[in-house]
């Protein structure tokens, strides 16, 4: 083995939403469970500085480091794949490289030179690499580069790429990963591939290696065509394609023959790769509990709840029950389809749309007996529903109704003059006090906790007391005086927890996180 520090840029054609972050995911699991030190970095082309302003319904959720920074949500797939936590220096949107390019311009210090795309942008994308390597004390980081070849946005991203290849203080690998799509008479179509790697070489970029993104393993003819028409030896050409759940890719990527080809080009014999997933992965499941996830973000899919389904499986895995997880949209949410549920979560979220839903769906759950777990709005909101059962009418959240009369949810004082959005909340990792004798310490069996909080807003205090009639508040921050979770006085319900931090962040297959596994653990009974 070497000293020299490897990267592996993994790029995209065709289209987007292919799954490259999975990809690069699995990459760096291979390599880590073959006893390297591995891990990865998310480049994102939009000039947003960060995605805390992004929109759900568009770009999924946002994922919150330890250390406080809003990354894009394969920051997410690289904890999960890699059990690792991230920083902020393996995510990198162009919105920061281009603030802090001007912002030095303003201070000089490029001593008057005429600042150009190339070389002052590039450069300050290859710095940023540096500092993640740096950062993490990567062995080898695999880069993942957002957008897809032939964006105009992620030119400069990919010439940055391009000149690391070339300058040769790193060794480079580029792997391509592309659509290719069967149609209706189920053949594979390999042209949208062939343009995407001639744009890519167009860059002056070639690929090393081959991904097919397709709905069925890639057959030999159409690897031997890509490989003909892209310059890739058919070996170096593997399939990604359609699987049941995600944690398999890693094992479908060995079977093919692509672990030996990418150690052999990284320049390592004799590893080998130890699957510790396998058993975890191969085992029947048992009995289904069915989870209403109930949220406001329906119209994207899971992925504006990704770490919350995802954490959700890894539980049923652990317990060998099959978690068959539904999102509901509480705007038009039927109370009535809640009984076919085993288990109600209301997970976070912003703003007054559909809140009224989620309430329903929190009532219903206290109410009927059914496992319930809030996290952030969740939890807020089932404070809301608590007041009003106690008779506070019209209670709420001054984010929701800034004229209630009872404002059980409110910003503390210091965050009532904030005027800028991004980056001012309550971010990244916490801690936590847990109380004696409450459901929320048997659970983490802890008298002190570290969770990763986004929110603004908090339970009032000056409403505990009446609160009191009908919850617990079972932990404090760390001065001991905002509360972060509640439970119920009734300690017949089998399961009613709201936390005000986000558990889904730090939960992975192999060690699910405790409230997630003990929420399916009552749910499955």
């Amino acid at each position: 083995m070497t000293d020299e520090k490897k990267l592996i840029f993994v790029t995209g054609g065709v289209l987007s939403s292919l799954g490259k972050g999975l990809l690069a995911s699995s990459i760096c699991h291979i390599l880590r469970n073959s006893g390297l030190n591995a891990y990865c970095m998310k480049i994102d082309p939009y000039l947003n500085v960060d995605a805390g302003t992004l929109n759900p319904h568009e770009h999924g959720e946002v994922f919150v480091t330890l250390d406080g920074h809003e990354g894009d949500l394969d920051l997410g797939n690289y904890e999960r794949f890699s059990e690792t936590n991230s920083v902020r220096e393996q995510n990198l949107m162009m919105g920061e490289v281009y603030f802090s390019v001007l912002s030095k311009e303003r201070k000089g210090v490029f001593l008057g030179k005429t600042v150009q795309l190339i070389p002052h942008v590039t450069n300050e994308i290859k710095e940023r690499i540096e500092t993640a390597l740096e950062k993490t004390k990567a062995e080898i980081l695999v880069l993942e580069l957002g957008g897809t070849v032939g964006d105009i946005e992620s030119e400069l991203v990919l010439d940055a790429a391009r000149q690391m290849k070339y300058e040769g203080i790193h060794s480079c690998i580029f792997i391509h990963l592309a659509l290719v799509p069967v149609i209706i008479t189920g053949e594979e179509k390999t042209k949208p591939m062939q343009h995407s790697v001639k744009t890519l070489l167009s860059k002056g970029i070639v690929p090393d290696f081959i991904i097919a993104r397709s709905s069925k393993p890639l057959g030999i003819k159409s690897k031997e065509k890509i490989g003909l028409m892209c310059s890739v030896p058919k070996d170096f050409i593997f399939s990604s394609y359609d699987l049941p759940n995600v944690y398999l890719l890693p094992s479908v990527l060995k079977e093919q023959g692509f672990n030996d080809k990418l150690f052999k080009k990284l320049g390592y014999s004799n590893l080998e790769f130890n699957d510790s997933w396998a058993d975890l992965l191969s085992q029947k499941l048992g009995k289904k509990v069915k989870i209403a996830v109930v949220g406001k973000y329906s119209a994207s899919g899971k992925d504006a709840y990704m770490s919350v389904f995802e954490a959700l499986k890894h539980s049923g895995y652990n317990l060998n029950v099959d978690v068959s997880a539904d999102l509901l949209d509480s705007e038009t949410l039927d109370i009535n389809s809640l009984k076919d549920y085993d288990g109600i979560l209301v997970p976070g979220g912003f703003g007054s749309r559909g809140v009224e839903g989620m309430i329903k769906a929190i009532n219903y759950a206290r109410i009927n007996n059914k496992p319930f777990l809030g996290i952030c709005y969740g939890m807020q909101l089932a404070v809301i529903e608590a007041a009003r059962s106690l008779g506070l009418k019209n209670a709420n959240s001054t984010e929701i109704d800034e004229s209630t009369p009872y404002p059980v949810i409110d910003l503390l004082p210091e965050q009532k003059d904030v005027t800028q959005k991004g980056g001012s909340m309550r971010l990244g990792g916490k801690k936590i006090l847990l109380k004696d004798n409450t459901v929320f310490m048997d659970l983490y069996d802890s008298k002190e906790i570290t969770k990763r909080f986004r929110h603004r807003f908090e339970i009032n205090p000056d409403f505990t007391n009446q609160l009191s009639k009908l919850l617990v508040f079972s932990s404090t921050d760390e001065t001991g005086k905002i509360n972060k979770s509640i439970e119920l006085q009734d300690k017949s319900h089998p399961f009613f927890i709201g936390v005000q931090f986000h558990p889904e962040f730090d939960s992975r297959l192999t060690n699910p996180e405790p409230l997630f596994f003990n929420f399916i653990k009552a749910a499955s009974k």
